[in-house]
Order: structure tokens, then sequence, then C-alpha cells
């Protein structure tokens, strides 16, 4: 069904939604200045965005230890990727479509940092060697090269309360349970339990 109320062009968008004021237009820049650099270094995580060649995106968060990505100079970010689900969506996007966007987070800060590029992935290991964690090099490097960077407001999470720990609702995602619904073993404990206990291990084991 169609939608009457649909927006398709920009003119429409932007009688909608306004546009920018200077002042905020004027915050973005090319290259990662000291404020930037100094939120990078307390971040322990980061959200990568990619596409591939036909457009389809992917999302893959990145997380460690405060200041895993580093800066290797005022346009470049050097980004660990670990041990993980192998899918390696992400990582395959890049090889087609070189185009990314991030976005740093800080524990309990409500500000973010939004760094867009072109990214490109290194095996060099001096780079894995540099981005170790755990006693294990980097099993790979994404090099981000940075073309848009800027800070993000706080009223997304103003609105989410996302750092108010007095909002939150406890939640676990059981991998057993989705795999043991697939197979047409909803509720057997034997597979939910296995596949849960397995996952634990994994997270012991293999960060």
């Amino acid at each position: 069904m169609s939608d009457p109320h649909r927006i398709e062009t920009v003119a429409q968008l932007r009688e909608r939604m306004g546009s920018a004021t200077a002042a905020t237009a004027a915050k973005i820049q090319d290259h990662l200045d000291e404020f930037s650099r100094d939120f990078i270094a307390r971040s322990p995580f980061v959200v990568l965005s990619s596409a591939d060649a036909e457009g389809r995106q992917d999302v893959s968060p990145k997380g460690d230890a405060e200041g895993f990505v580093a800066v290797a100079d005022d346009r470049t970010l050097l980004i660990p990727d670990r041990k993980g689900n192998k899918l390696l969506m992400g990582l395959e996007n890049i090889l087609k479509n070189p185009q990314v966007g991030l976005i740093f987070l800080i524990p309990g800060c409500e500000e973010t940092l939004r760094v867009n590029g072109r990214a490109e992935i290194t095996a060099d290991p001096e780079v894995l060697s540099s981005l170790a964690a755990r006693g294990q090099d980097a099993l790979v490097a994404i090099r981000v090269t940075s073309e848009e960077v800027f800070f993000h407001c706080a009223k997304a999470f103003r609105r989410s309360s996302l750092w108010k720990p007095e909002t939150w609702t406890p939640h676990r995602v059981s991998f057993g349970e989705i795999f043991a619904s697939r197979i047409a073993r909803a509720g057997d404990r034997e597979v939910i339990d296995g596949v849960d206990a397995a996952i634990e291990q994994d997270y012991r084991e293999n960060l």
C-alpha cells in the first residue's frame, strides 16, 4: 500500500524538519582534534556502520578496554578486530565499499562522537601487535581515514534515560532458547542449557 504521506524529496524533508544553523554545521571537521582524541582515548565501545556494494547495511559493535581504538594521526584511526562469530559482515563490506560510520560512546556520558570516513583492512604485524589485548594480537585492524568528525548532543540519551540505572529493566538474551526454537525443540532444557553454557564458556575463554 502506498503511503500518501511519504517524503520523497530533500525539499519536503527540510520543510518539515528545518535546516541546521551555521554554528551546528560548523562543528563538522575532517580531522581529529584534541577533544575528539581525548574522547576516543576514554571510550571502551564503538559502533561501526558499513554497507556492501549494493548498499545493504550492517552495524557492528566493537568493545574493549577504554582507548582500545588507536589514533595514529589527526586523520587516522586503528580499530582492532578480535575473535568473533566469523560472519565477517562488516569486514567483507569494507572490501566492497570503504565508506563507514562510527559512533563512540563513554559510559555515563550523554554526548557521543561521530566519525565518518573511508576504511581499509590491514594485517600489518606491527599494527596488530600494537593493538594487543589480554596477551593476544588483533587478528586484523580496520584503518579509518576520517572525512567528517563531530560531537553529537545528549538529546537521544536524555530521552531514552540510557545511563539511568533506576530505569533499566534487566534482560538477557538466551541463544539456547533461540536455537532450540529454530530446530523445533522449543522449551527443551537440555538443548537450551547446553547452548547457553557453551556461550558462557566461549565468553570466558575467547575474548
